[in-house]
């Protein structure tokens, strides 16, 4: 039986070689016979190949896939880091030019730490310098955007900052666009960064959009810092002046390096205890 399963392939393989003239009844049968078979054999063949040059497309494709998203992966890494040193360099330049633009010394200083209200707001800022020999209370902070606050107090070898829009701070400005002069006082609120001009004169020309700056008096900052943008004016009743409410230039929870004025224009700073924040213009 065995001998006949292995010597009929033979019989078949010897029909189909031969010349049909050469073919006899017995050939014949046997391709009648065989036609059936080799066409599902070469049908299974068929299916059976397609699915296995299938599956090793399929695994190639899963390869190159696996390749390109690494490859992906690596490229965006790469643009991070491109991006942040385009920041930072841009960041860099424009901390330059304010050097050039600004009259006076300039002590750059990093930000390591932040005061946060519970709504997430910065209240304070802290400095990695605060060498009594460069830095005292008083002293101006900046930014290219314009002025963030003073020196509030020097521990060791940090400082802390205090903000325009702190309850505390105080500051004479001017408005850039028709002179009007006030005094600046931040609002101190937890859910936004806003400061108020007061005592500006009732007929002192002031709108939204107006620049707000450093005035010069008191001899704390120097003249022409812009510190904010007018928001909303509002005129009492009665009464000899009106209020206007600004937004800092400054966004303060996006610091990361100002510059500090150690000396400029018309900056005095006394040691006395009239002359810490806490006093005029201060």
């Amino acid at each position: 039986m065995c001998v006949l399963l292995l010597a009929l392939p033979f019989f078949f393989l010897r029909t189909n070689l031969k010349e049909p003239s050469q073919m006899t009844s017995l050939d014949r049968t046997l391709l009648q016979v065989s036609a059936p078979i080799q066409y599902v054999a070469a049908k299974l063949a068929s299916g059976v190949g397609g699915i296995i040059q299938e599956y090793v497309w399929l695994v190639e494709v899963k390869r190159d896939n696996d390749r390109l998203r690494s490859e992906n992966a690596r490229l965006r890494e790469q643009l991070l880091g491109v991006q942040s040193e385009v920041a930072e360099n841009r960041n860099l330049r424009r901390m330059l030019q304010l050097r050039d633009e600004v009259k006076g010394t300039l002590l750059s200083a990093q930000i390591i730490a932040k005061e946060i209200s519970p709504h997430f707001r910065v209240q304070r800022l802290r400095l990695d310098r605060g060498d009594q020999s460069h830095l005292r209370e008083g002293m101006p902070v900046l930014t290219p955007e314009g002025l963030v606050g003073q020196i509030h107090r020097t521990l060791g070898a940090y400082s802390d900052v205090l903000l325009v829009a702190d309850k505390n701070s105080a500051i004479d400005v001017i408005v850039q666009r028709s002179g009007a002069r006030g005094m600046l006082k931040g609002i101190g609120s937890d859910r936004s960064y806003a400061c108020r001009i007061e005592h500006l004169e009732r007929e002192s020309d002031v709108k939204p959009g107006d620049i707000v700056m450093t005035s010069g008096m008191g001899q704390r900052f120097p003249p022409g810092i812009v510190v904010g943008m007018i928001q909303e004016v509002s005129k009492r009743e009665y009464g000899l002046y009106q209020d206007a409410l600004v937004k800092p230039a400054v966004d303060f929870s996006r610091l990361q390096e100002v510059m500090v004025m150690t000396s400029g224009p018309r900056m005095q700073l006394a040691r006395s205890s009239d002359d810490k924040p806490g006093g005029k213009d201060r």
